[in-house]
């Protein structure tokens, strides 16, 4: 029996069985294929180290870090620190100083001070033959400084190529000249008229250079660096651009373990520039916060000063009350004095002495407040504030109100800018005032709570007799203002003391130092990775899209198991001129193939020694099917067969050129009546072999096969013939060959590798298991070994072909792929020959 052809007297269930379908994605075919363009793939990886290797050494940026650890001392809040945002305070009350340095060296006017007071809106490069590469300020053996007060345009490259003997020669863009320049000193651009490129200039250290767009100078680096530059690139950027950068690339972590310990990380392009600016970072601040600390403290000495002088006036006239009650009245030594009751009132009124001092300052830090001069701000330890979100609202205010002076010299009072500055610091002042009503609120509730005690403690008092308790309110009186200025004198010295030993809160531990740290981005190895990968993946993804699209047959197991059509045979590529392999080439492997179908035809009809008629069809043209009906009608002819090949493809004739026949008359003419059948019957080289072509292309060519007078002739060669081979149309593209089937003993449907497509045989499958079509077989064609397949899943097909390369004439000159040269290999090696 044929492999794969169903026991047919299981008919029943062989109508109701279900057609498997074919697989979506053929992995082994991929992986054939992946194989065969094994080249691609190394192309793809040495394209791709190729690119790694020039993106690292030509394009990549290092990005370099370092880092700096301080530590911060308590009460480091203060009203003149940088821009503290009260929506930043959170979570303080652990390390609430942390936090306000934290705020401090990533606040923008930290970072603007720092940008105007060491001129880093100016970058540093220098240019190879392909890559920038950036370079820290102080590696260059000039710095270039600009005119403030003279319009310059951002973004705009200065070149500078060394002359030697200290002169430069400066080199501007070809273009790119902008008529909107940027002015350092109001912080906004500026249009100027338009002008030409200026020229290229050689000027030297201190010369100014002047341009409708540039003014500098070069000054030498006290300290040059050792390395030497063709050139030095020198591109502006406006200080606000310079300033967000520069926040952008700081970040600060505090000690797990000990949270007054911060440290502080830079990136950059450059790692002596990221050291640097740690350290002048740090020392700035610590400059600065000295400074702000000693300006409030003095401010704080002088208020407190003034309201000593006030106090103490007050004092004198109190005493003087209470000597003239002493002397002038004798009040100096009431009897039954209630010692117990006067001492409590004299504790009452000396804690609310003391409040009454906090609220005095802090009506101060109020007026202060809305006089927008900040700079006369006292400390609020005077007001008993340990508020870290008051302190920071008071330094946004300060920050706003700066901000609102520089703009109020550009833009007019009703105008958006203005309106934003106004509306933010409306918000400042409300933040500010909502701490200040808080501790309003709670002093006046103590004194409130006071008042009471001391009013049922003068309960106590109300016995004695007026003049006694006159003087009883003197001596109180004079109690109060002596607690009140003992309280003042109090923080005197505590400021005085703060003011002679001020030093910075900030202790640097670790200073940021360049000790040859490797670049923490990109991570070239990665990129180098991604880039090759990314390139082996093209043609990966190509091939699998293309696989995943390519919907052609090509594997022999899969047809078999899916159609479940028996498979007579499989049919190697033809490399033939002609069709006439069989005849021509009757020693090669695909002659003995097309024996080996021979043999398996008397599979699908009955040996009974009649005349058989034996259909061959395909799905579409091109599938090798008047190929295969040739030469099954060779082989047939050259055993002894007496056979006739027809024609009866009447769209498309094709078998006269092969047997060089003329084709002016054939079965169309028959058909028609025009001619015998004598006539159109046509020898051939081989005696048994006989052929009727089509003839002339007729216009109603499936009125004449489904005509009476064909299947007569059909039925008059039986008499005269073993076997009829008809090349009938393609079954995709007509409906003549399922009517020819029914006249057939056996039907042969020729599918060709990597060539038919899958959905194609639904027809011929759903026919066949409904038990439409009988007798009915495949052929596998055009079948190329290389492909990755192997020899008919074991089924045996083929008869030579893939087996046993060089035993036939037309394989002698053959070469083994290079898989089987190695799976040879390998088995001999195992001894597995």
């Amino acid at each position: 029996m044929i492999p794969g052809k169903d026991n047919m007297s299981k008919s029943a269930t062989a109508s109701t069985e279900k057609v498997g379908s074919f697989t979506f994605f053929d992995v082994e075919h991929f992986i054939s294929r992946i194989l065969k363009n094994w080249y691609w793939f190394v192309l793809m990886a040495i394209m791709g180290y190729a690119i790694s290797w020039f993106y690292s050494k030509y394009y990549a940026q290092r990005i370099y870090a370092s880092n700096l650890s301080l530590s911060i001392s308590n009460n480091t809040a203060s009203y003149f620190t940088p821009n503290q945002s009260i929506n930043f305070i959170w979570g303080q009350s652990n390390n609430q100083d942390g936090i306000y340095l934290k705020k401090m060296l990533l606040s923008r006017s930290h970072n603007e001070y720092l940008v105007k007071r060491l001129d880093l809106y100016a970058n540093y490069s220098t240019k190879g033959l392909i890559k920038e590469t950036y370079i820290d300020k102080f590696d260059s053996p000039v710095f270039l400084e600009i005119d403030k007060d003279y319009p310059q345009q951002v973004d705009y490259p200065i070149t500078l190529m060394p002359k030697g003997k200290g002169r430069y020669e400066v080199v501007l863009p070809l273009e790119g000249e902008l008529n909107r320049v940027y002015s350092y000193e109001s912080e906004g651009f500026l249009n100027i008229p338009k002008f030409k490129r200026p020229k290229d200039k050689i000027i030297g250290l201190n010369e100014w250079y002047v341009a409708p767009n540039l003014k500098f100078r070069l000054l030498e680096n006290p300290q040059p660096s050792s390395i030497e530059f063709d050139n030095i690139i020198v591109t502006l950027s406006t200080v606000n651009n310079k300033v967000n950068s520069l926040v952008n690339t700081i970040s600060v972590d505090f000690d797990k373990e000990i949270g007054s310990i911060m440290m502080i990380t830079k990136r950059g392009f450059n790692l002596n520039e990221t050291v640097n600016f740690l350290n002048i970072s740090v020392d700035e601040l610590q400059k600065k916060r000295l400074i702000d600390r000693n300006t409030v403290d003095k401010n704080t000495e002088q208020y407190l000063n003034d309201n000593l002088t006030k106090i103490r006036s007050k004092l004198d006239s109190s005493a003087a009350v209470l000597n003239r009650l002493k002397t002038q009245e004798g009040l100096y030594n009431i009897k039954d004095r209630d010692e117990k009751s006067l001492t409590r009132i004299k504790e009452l009124e000396s804690k609310k002495a003391e409040i009454l001092t906090k609220l005095s300052s802090l009506n101060n830090i109020r007026n202060t407040l809305m006089s927008q001069n900040l700079d006369r701000m006292i400390s609020t330890n005077s007001a008993g504030i340990e508020d870290g979100a008051f302190s920071a609202t008071v330094s946004e205010l300060k920050a706003l109100y700066a901000k609102r002076r520089e703009l109020a010299l550009i833009y007019t009072p009703n105008s958006e800018p203005m309106r934003e500055i106004n509306r933010l610091i409306s918000e400042a002042r409300g933040s500010s005032n909502g701490s200040l009503n808080n501790y309003y609120n709670i002093y006046r509730n103590e004194i409130y709570k006071i008042d009471r005690e001391i009013a049922a403690t003068n309960v106590d008092l109300m016995t004695y007799p007026e003049k006694e308790r006159r003087y009883l309110d003197a001596e109180r009186g004079y109690n109060m203002i002596e607690a009140t200025y003992n309280s003042l004198l109090t923080k005197q010295n505590e400021t005085q003391i703060r003011v002679a030993t001020n030093k910075s809160d900030i202790t640097v531990i670790d200073p940021a130092k360049n000790l040859g740290q490797g670049p923490i981005a990109p991570d070239v190895e990665k990129t180098k990775y991604m880039i090759i990968g990314g390139l082996l993946f093209l043609p990966l993804f190509f091939i699998g899209i293309s696989e995943a699209m390519d919907n052609r047959i090509r594997n022999i197991k899969e047809l078999v198991s899916v159609t479940k059509i028996p498979l007579l045979g499989v049919i190697g590529k033809n490399n033939h001129d002609n069709n006439l392999t069989v005849l021509e080439q009757p020693r090669s492997s695909i002659s003995e193939a097309f024996r080996g179908v021979r043999a398996n035809l008397r599979f699908l009809h009955k040996e009974d020694g009649k005349s058989k008629v034996i259909l061959l069809t395909s799905s579409i043209g091109g599938e090798g099917k008047t190929y295969a009906s040739i030469n099954i009608a060779s082989v047939l002819g050259l055993s002894g067969k007496k056979t006739i090949l027809l024609g009866m493809d009447l769209r498309k004739p094709k078998i006269f050129g092969d047997f060089q026949i003329n084709n002016k008359y054939g079965i169309s003419n028959f058909l028609t009546g025009e001619v015998e059948m004598s006539q159109i019957i046509n020898q051939t080289q081989i005696p048994n072999l006989h052929v009727a072509t089509s003839g002339p292309i007729p216009p109603n060519p499936s009125e004449l096969l489904m005509s009476d007078r064909n299947i007569e002739f059909i039925q008059e060669l039986r008499n005269h013939y073993d076997f009829i081979i008809l090349d009938s149309p393609p079954v995709g593209l007509v409906a003549d060959p399922f009517e020819l089937m029914k006249y057939a003993d056996a039907s042969i449907y020729v599918v060709r590798h990597e060539y038919t497509e899958k959905y194609m045989l639904k027809m011929i499958i759903e026919k066949y298991h409904k038990q439409e079509v009988k007798n009915l077989g495949l052929l596998y064609n055009d079948f190329e070994f290389k492909q990755g397949y192997g020899y008919g899943y074991g089924y045996g097909y083929g008869y030579g072909y893939g087996y046993g390369y060089g035993y036939f004439d037309e394989d002698k000159n053959y070469k083994e792929p290079l898989l089987i040269k190695i799976r040879n290999i390998i088995r001999k090696i195992f001894g597995r020959d």
